[in-house]
């Protein structure tokens, strides 16, 4: 994966994980919400790593 998409990833699961610290203090079910969507987010990271991956492994010619 490349520099920016892995920013892009960290970021983004910061933005929400703040957004659900925030939102504790007004909406429990939007909180909730919110941290299933960082899970999603960074596990989403995860998957499209390893796809990444493998695609680049089956590039590589066998010696």
């Amino acid at each position: 994966m490349g520099k920016g998409l892995s920013l892009w990833f960290a970021c983004s699961s910061i933005l929400i994980l703040t957004a659900a610290s925030i939102s504790i203090s007004y909406n429990i079910w939007l909180a909730l919400l919110l941290g299933a969507l960082c899970v999603l987010n960074i596990g989403w990271g995860f998957i499209l790593k390893a796809r990444l991956r493998r695609k680049a492994e089956r590039k590589l010619p066998t010696s």
